[in-house]
């Protein structure tokens, strides 16, 4: 298995803590916020790479802290992408940026897709055990316990064996508040679909876009996400996501 961390976004939200660094390497309780990421998907066994796709502003900074982190304790090899960009006006989107990894590297092992920007406390080993038991698309999803928050992300709906049957990319009126984060699995089968979609012109952008273009053409499934979770998306939201993980160091 590979993973891909989605790291070149421009985090406009964040400035001006982002006009110089990206969000990802922000720190959370004294370590980068992809550290986070890249400690919690250690356990899954299997990983062979982690591809993390960056822009053309941080792209040496990203290169520095992996270099750094394969220094230290990191069971699998980090490769960062320059995706060429520059700035908002010419980025390529998420989904965009998931094809470019797919067509620089043969589509010969199953993917995890993951934001750079996501923070979990909980190791994602079950996650792993789980994507290769069905062998099938998963979503990892958390129940945000507010309809109100619930507008901002993809809403979704399962049946009892955990498939989506519904997936509202940023609903007004959410039917509930079962959210996807942004943490996939796609088996290397499904690859070519994801080329698909972006060659037929669809939104390259929002990695969630792409679940709502999969879900009715295939099985997908969902894993709920343990412990906390947070999308790091305002100052507010990375200031409680600190006291929080300082508070349980």
């Amino acid at each position: 298995m590979n993973v891909i961390l989605l790291a070149a976004g421009y985090a406009t939200r964040l400035y001006p803590l982002t006009l110089t660094r990206p969000k990802p390497l922000l720190e959370v309780a004294g370590k980068p916020m992809i550290d986070y990421v890249i400690d919690n998907l250690a356990p899954i066994p299997g990983i062979k790479r982690a591809f993390v796709v960056s822009n053309a502003k941080f792209a040496d900074q990203f290169h520095r802290w992996a270099s750094a982190r394969t220094a230290t304790q990191c069971p699998f090899e980090i490769v960062v992408i320059n995706d060429g960009s520059t700035d908002e006006n010419n980025r390529l989107g998420a989904i965009g940026d998931l094809n470019l990894v797919l067509s620089k590297y043969p589509e010969d092992e199953d993917v995890t897709v993951v934001a750079g920007d996501n923070l979990f406390n909980s190791s994602l080993a079950d996650f792993g055990a789980y994507c290769r038991r069905k062998a099938q698309p998963v979503l990892g999803v958390y129940d945000i316990k507010s309809l109100t928050d619930a507008t901002k992300y993809g809403v979704v709906s399962v049946d009892a064996e955990s498939r989506i049957t519904r997936f509202a990319e940023k609903p007004a009126e959410p039917e509930s508040t079962l959210i996807g984060t942004a943490l996939y699995y796609y088996p290397k089968a499904v690859l070519p679909m994801i080329r698909q979609y972006i060659a037929e012109g669809n939104n390259p952008d929002q990695p969630g876009r792409l679940v709502q273009w999969l879900y009715p053409r295939l099985p997908f499934y969902t894993w709920a996400v343990p412990g906390l979770w947070f999308d790091i998306g305002s100052k507010e939201t990375l200031e409680e996501a600190n006291r929080i993980f300082v508070r349980s160091a």
